[in-house]
């Protein structure tokens, strides 16, 4: 009996090896990705004999007393304490370690101030995300015009930077596919930054998800992500600002028109009034 269970436990744990040892099917999509896939790669390594490890103990201590006569206490033995203490220690130290290497970096986690000299970097592209009940809208200031969006465009190749924000309740930008999530307060920015690895862009849109619960639109609050190549990007950024101005022009025609009609009016009734009191005074 004991056999079977060790050989059942000592067969999950090739399984588990041999999924480990197996490239994934699809590589880190981003830089975000790729931080935070490393880590959980590293911890699951170092998980996973540590689970087989007290598995087996825990097996071996069933099937070596599974007779035994009468319980006895347990003595006292401050070595074993001491060295079951040390290697929990030792565990906790190495998990966050593994963590900083990767939340040290600010593709995963950084300050405000470290996000605004992001910004600022010649070759940076800064998209705007507006979170609002049950929509998005996404600002851009692509090499000096400004226009918005109804989906998330990101050149690939190229280092973005996210300016998150909330009109009314909290959200959360989240895309799973590029590792990226963050939660949008009302009256204040957070941000996201990244990298998108050109050779795994996909031709299918991604899914954009608000992950904070805000209300009865919540599941339906989605947005596409579209992912370009920098000259594809550079021509859609054209085109969009492009039409931006062909719509301000238009607007600002129409705003002129209609100032024109209203000052003709104005002047036409004063040209009757001044001609109708003379025949009154009359």
């Amino acid at each position: 009996m004991f056999r079977k269970r060790l050989a059942s436990v000592l067969a999950m744990g090739l399984v588990g090896l041999v999924v480990f040892a197996v490239d994934p099917a699809a590589a880190a999509s981003s830089i975000t990705d790729q931080y935070i896939g490393n880590v959980s790669n590293l911890l699951l390594a170092v998980a996973l004999p540590i689970t087989i490890i007290v598995e087996g103990i825990l097996f071996y201590a069933i099937w070596k007393f599974r007779k035994a006569d009468e319980a006895k206490p347990t003595q006292e033995n401050r070595r074993l304490e001491i060295t079951w203490t040390a290697a929990t220690a030792v565990v906790l130290l190495f998990v966050g370690l593994a963590a900083y290497g990767a939340m040290g970096s600010p593709y995963v986690m950084a300050s405000d101030q470290q996000y605004q000299q992001m910004m600022e970097e010649p070759n940076t592209e800064v998209v705007h995300v507006d979170s609002y009940q049950w929509s998005w809208q996404f600002h851009y200031q692509h090499e000096g015009t400004n226009f918005t969006a109804n989906k998330l465009v990101l050149p690939a190749d190229q280092q973005v930077v996210l300016k998150i924000t909330s009109r009314d309740v909290l959200h959360a930008v989240h895309i799973p596919a590029l590792g990226l999530k963050k939660d949008a307060f009302p009256g204040h920015a957070t941000y996201l930054a990244t990298e998108i690895d050109p050779s795994t862009v996909q031709d299918e849109p991604y899914v954009l998800y608000c992950a904070e619960f805000c209300g009865a639109g919540h599941s339906n609050m989605l947005a596409d992500v579209v992912v370009m190549d920098q000259s594809e990007y550079d021509q859609w950024a054209s085109e969009q600002a492009q039409q931006a101005s062909q719509s301000e022009s238009s607007s600002s025609g129409s705003d002129e028109g209609t100032n024109a009609t209203e000052t003709n009016t104005t002047d036409a009734n004063a040209t009757a009034e001044s001609v109708a009191a003379p025949a009154l005074a009359a």
